[in-house]
């Protein structure tokens, strides 16, 4: 697989990603707060009281990436990759940095796998940055 389709495929799939995390806190705010990531993990839950404002800017939030993400896979320009690409990472890596510092009610495996997606969050766009730069 050439880097050029490993960049596109990587956009469409953190794309798709955020795009279902941002439908589906838009369409059902109390039921992503209370079941978020799913699977019967509570990750979201662990950090009452719930506010539904804060779930619909997080709505927001992960829509409007998963958007940019999926135009970037689109047009294919090296630009626009890099600014998408680098709006996600300074998202993800403020986001990672905060739940470091605050577990909420987050405890053992459910921490570390909070966690550790979170920082796979980082990685991810990071990697990408650097496979676009070479594509």
């Amino acid at each position: 697989m050439t880097r050029r389709r490993v960049l596109v495929a990587g956009l469409i799939l953190l794309g798709a990603l955020h795009l279902w995390w941002g439908l589906w806190a838009a369409v059902a705010p109390r039921h992503f707060f209370d079941t978020f990531p799913g699977f019967g993990h509570h990750w979201t839950a662990a950090y009452p009281p719930y506010n539904a404002h804060l779930v619909s800017d997080l709505a927001a939030t992960f829509t409007t990436l998963g958007v940019l993400l999926l135009i970037a896979a689109w047009l294919r320009d090296r630009r626009v990759t890099a600014v998408v690409l680098v709006g996600v990472l300074l998202f993800s890596t403020l986001h990672l940095v905060y739940h470091l510092g605050h577990p909420g009610g987050l405890r053992g495996a459910d921490l570390a796998a909070s966690l550790i997606s979170l920082a796979i969050g980082v990685l991810g766009p990071a990697a990408l940055l650097v496979v676009a730069r070479r594509a």
